[in-house]
């Protein structure tokens, strides 16, 4: 049976959407395969980790009827990648072996059966359904995910929370050490849903979410930019682009985000997000690998940085600001500032202190549902 015969980019597309959650080695083979559901013209392609399962479809011609088979996404790719994009490619099934051919190449793969690929209970509770741009959201991840815990004991910190509630979307991240939190308005009220998305989720989402107005699926049709969203007590579900995307989520309690934001600083400054950022970028070098503090002098008209390490090698940076309060010196990790100036994507930040050791806030002007927190450190 040929099971598809189409361009090589347009099942290439398909595949890529969703194997970015399959690992090449897993306890279970069938975990690195994809799931192939064949009916007529159409098939689906479904992939899992488990935890997370990710579902497309296009229309790749091939014989009518129905069949359904798994066999493995890299090796499928890794081929894929290496055959003209505009060649025409064809699949074939016969026995437990898929033929992938490609003009004079051609490749024999060994399956695995359909039924015993380990496809996700979706919950039956789903909440309300919601929407926002896909650009939207995407923004808001990019400026919080640098802040998500990387294998922290405190296991809710290793992802975001989502909060929706009334007409407001707010993401969180938090490391211990920073926070990160932003905000967008929804179309319409929605009662108060609080959820807590795994990390590879999050990574999995900035990878397939588009951040324009010319969203397009799997087969390079227009899309609608939307994302759908609903969440249950244990898992969450996106739709977009032709896509649906299942996910279970961190249990547990996030703490308070609302008592770590400072409140009422006084001393303020306003300056260039791209020249404070390229000022720090310099500074790191001269810092240490295991220890990447800088200091931050602020005095009336001048923000100066300075970094050094074991080697007594030494960077200073000066910046003229607007600012005529008390002078401050305070310590910071260098990494945990640039990776929020990095990814605020705004001309204009706003640094608040009260002084060198309280917490610093770092805010948008353009953007007032943005804020971030990072805590000083000794230097």
């Amino acid at each position: 049976m040929i099971v598809l015969k189409a361009p090589q980019e347009k099942l290439l597309a398909a595949l890529q959407a969703v194997a970015g959650i399959v690992e090449r080695r897993h306890t279970l083979p069938i975990l690195a395969n994809v799931l192939l559901r064949k009916t007529g013209e159409t098939i689906e392609f479904t992939t899992s980790d488990l935890e997370i399962q990710v579902r497309t479809s296009a229309s790749l011609g091939g014989d009518a009827g129905t069949m359904s088979t798994t066999v493995g996404a890299r090796k499928m790719i890794d081929i894929l990648r290496t055959l003209p994009s505009d060649q025409v490619v064809s699949l074939s099934a016969s026995g437990a072996k898929l033929t992938l051919q490609g003009g004079k190449s051609r490749f024999t793969l060994q399956t695995l059966p359909a039924e015993d690929f380990p496809l996700v209970n979706e919950a039956v509770d789903f909440g309300p359904v919601f929407s926002v741009p896909q650009k939207t959201l995407k923004t808001l991840i990019d400026q919080v995910h640098f802040s998500m815990a990387v294998h922290d004991i405190r296991y809710y910190l290793n992802g975001i929370l989502f909060v929706a509630e009334g007409k407001t979307l707010t993401l969180v991240a938090t490391d211990g050490s920073r926070l990160a939190l932003a905000q967008a308005q929804l179309e319409s009220d929605i009662p108060k849903q609080e959820v807590i998305l795994p990390r590879k989720t999050v990574l999995e989402l900035m990878r397939l979410l588009k951040d324009g107005k010319d969203s397009k699926d799997v087969e390079g049709n227009e899309a609608d930019a939307m994302i759908e969203m609903r969440f249950a007590g244990n898992q969450a579900k996106f739709s977009f682009s032709g896509m649906e995307f299942v996910t279970k989520l961190v249990e547990g309690k996030y703490p308070d985000y609302n008592r770590v934001i400072p409140k009422n600083h006084k001393n303020i400054i306003t300056l260039g997000r791209q020249p404070l950022l390229a000022s720090l970028q310099r500074a790191a070098i001269l810092t240490s690998e295991k220890f990447k503090g800088v200091r931050l002098n602020i005095e009336p008209g001048a923000l100066k940085i300075a970094s050094s390490n074991a080697e007594q090698e030494e960077a200073k940076e000066e910046l003229e600001i607007d600012y005529d309060g008390p002078a401050i010196e305070v310590g910071f990790n260098v990494t945990y500032l640039m990776d929020a100036l990095a990814n605020i994507g705004h001309e204009m930040v706003r640094l608040e202190m009260h002084d060198g050791s309280s917490a610093a806030l770092i805010t948008v002007p353009e953007q007032e549902g943005f804020k971030y927190v990072v805590m000083p450190m000794r230097i």
